[in-house]
């Protein structure tokens, strides 16, 4: 009978170093398929801004500039203002129509209810969108740069005609019912405003 010849088998350490690889790419594989689930289920960043609270670095805009952020689909101002509008906002006082923001159409949060509608006197945080149709007004325009505002610094919406001051006020007689409103906002640092939240504030 002739001798038959076979295979030798792989010895066990063989085998396991096998197992190992091919359980290692299983689950290279397995990962590879689940990052993209898992991202997909991470908010995108249209989505923060459309729902969730957002961070600005309001340390960022210089003296006398406005930046617009975006907060649930609204533009959000940013006013740095200078020291001579914060003295335009007084002036303006005597001609507008709520000038302690006590309307109820677009309640302002109870911590801008003053006359500069702001928790630092030197930003002022609004959404800007006219409180009229929901237009999106000018400015911030100086004293004398706009016939409606006249002798006034503010903003100036193009649509109806509305004219506020540098704290959002409408000025009386505008088609606009109520002033600017106010988004809930909160410090979380000197130079950094949370948009969105208010809580403890």
């Amino acid at each position: 009978m002739a001798n038959e010849s076979t295979a030798p088998e792989p010895d066990n350490a063989d085998r396991r170093a096998a197992i190992a690889v091919t359980a290692a790419l299983g689950g290279a594989g397995v990962v590879a398929a689940a990052v993209p689930f898992v991202v997909s289920l991470t908010p995108s960043e249209s989505a923060r801004a459309a729902g969730a609270p957002v961070q600005i670095d309001v340390g960022a805009v210089a003296p006398g500039e406005m930046r617009t952020f975006e907060w649930r689909g609204k533009p959000v101002w940013v006013l740095r203002r200078t020291p001579e509008m914060i003295a335009a906002v007084k002036q303006a006082t005597a001609g507008v129509a709520d000038p302690d923001s006590v309307r109820t159409a677009f309640p302002t949060p109870a911590y801008a209810r003053n006359p500069l509608r702001s928790i630092k006197p030197e930003f002022f945080v609004a959404v800007g969108i006219c409180t009229h149709l929901g237009c999106s007004p000018v400015g911030p325009l100086a004293a004398g740069a706009n016939p409606v505002l006249g002798e006034h610094a503010g903003f100036f919406c193009p649509c109806h005609g509305s004219a506020f001051d540098l704290a959002g006020r409408v000025f009386r007689g505008m088609p606009a019912p109520d002033n600017l409103e106010v988004p809930p906002h909160k410090y979380l640092s000197d130079t950094v405003v949370l948009v969105g939240d208010d809580s403890k504030a």
